[in-house]
C-alpha cells in the first residue's frame, strides 16, 4: 500500500541549482524568496511568506537568512526557493521534484 503524498512536507527529492560562486561562508546573508509551481505551467510567488511593503501593499520584502539556515531549507513538492547573496549576488535554488519533474511530464508530447 502506497501512502498518500503529504503535501505540506517537505519534497524528499530536490534539485538544487548553485549559480555565481555558490554559498559563502564569510558572513554572508541571503534573500529568500520562494515561488509555486501551479498545475497549469505558472510560477508565482508564494503567499504570505513574506511581509508586504507600506500599508500591506507593493512588493513583499524577501525573507533575510544565514548562511546555515540556507543549507537546512528544503522546498515543498510544488516549491521553488531561490536564495540570493545581498552583497554577492550569488546563491542557491531549490526545486521541489513536482516543480521539476510534473512540469516536464505535463508539457512532454507523447507521439500517437
Amino acid at each position: 500500500m502506497t501512502q498518500p503524498l503529504d503535501r505540506r512536507a517537505p519534497a524528499t527529492t530536490f534539485l538544487t541549482h548553485y549559480f555565481g560562486g555558490g554559498l559563502v561562508d564569510k558572513g554572508e546573508c541571503y534573500a529568500v524568496e520562494r515561488f509555486r509551481s501551479m498545475s497549469s505551467g505558472e510560477v508565482r510567488r508564494s503567499p504570505g511568506e513574506a511581509s508586504a511593503g507600506k500599508n500591506g501593499r507593493g512588493r513583499p520584502s524577501p525573507e533575510v537568512a544565514s548562511v546555515d539556515e540556507v543549507r537546512a531549507l528544503r522546498p515543498l513538492y510544488n516549491e521553488i526557493i531561490i536564495c540570493t547573496g545581498l552583497g554577492s549576488r550569488s546563491g542557491v535554488q531549490y526545486f521541489g521534484s513536482h516543480a521539476i519533474w510534473g512540469q516536464i511530464l505535463r508539457r512532454q508530447r507523447i507521439p500517437r
